[in-house]
């Protein structure tokens, strides 16, 4: 489902949670009172002669006041909780429109052209470019600039076979060594435009073309 500016988000699991403590509290006011009645009985029916021990009684007393106070930290978590659901969402309803910088290696695929760039914090000797579909298939690999720096690869969406793969997210990695086979770190970036929010589920993600990303990936935006 994407979510059109002034859309209302899904709260399915905060709505669960509250009624689940509404319950309780309803639950633990009626035995509260219960106990009472019988507690009030017990003490006006009680033989003069042999006391009940009010220790006891207190110590009941107690307990409910610590599960009660329990119930009262778990209302206010709720609270928080729903709170922060709907900033997430808030966040995500203003990217609609923008252009966002995606770093976890995300890129999207239309109309044949997908453009990523990376960079290589030191010189390596050699370097490989992986591109995976959505499933994590190896779709296209190839050598890249092993220089330091910053360097741009647009891909034309064909496979090693020369297939032409359909529009959509894919993910590029990669991987960089110096000549002594020692790892050089590495970093990918790509830039999409959002043209949706999805507010089904659990954490709000954006739509870039037919994809969809978590807010989380999206690292810079600009207008």
């Amino acid at each position: 489902m994407t979510t059109a500016v002034g859309s209302t988000p899904t709260t399915n699991t905060a709505s669960t949670t509250s009624s689940s403590t509404s319950a309780a509290r309803t639950s633990l006011t009626s035995n509260f009172q219960t106990f009472l009645t019988l507690l009030t009985t017990q003490l006006q029916n009680q033989d003069p002669t042999s006391p009940m021990d009010s220790n006891q009684f207190t110590q009941q007393l107690v307990e409910y006041s610590q599960v009660e106070q329990q119930l009262d930290t778990n209302t206010k978590l709720d609270s928080l909780i729903s709170l922060s659901s709907n900033q997430s969402s808030n966040l995500a309803m203003s990217y609609l429109g923008k252009n966002v910088t995606l770093t976890d290696g995300s890129g999207t695929l239309a109309n044949s052209s997908a453009t990523w760039a990376y960079s290589n914090d030191n010189a390596a000797a050699a370097t490989t470019l992986t591109v995976k579909d959505s499933s994590g298939n190896v779709v296209y690999s190839a050598a890249g600039d092993a220089t330091s720096g910053t360097h741009k690869f647009t891909w034309d969406g064909k496979d090693a076979q020369g297939d032409v793969q359909p529009d959509g997210l894919y993910t590029m990695t990669v991987s960089s060594q110096d000549s002594a086979g020692k790892k050089v770190t590495t970093s990918v970036a790509s830039s999409a435009t959002v043209s949706g929010v999805d507010m089904s589920g659990s954490s709000p993600m954006l739509v870039i073309g037919n994809a969809e990303v978590p807010l989380t990936s999206a690292t810079m935006v600009t207008n």
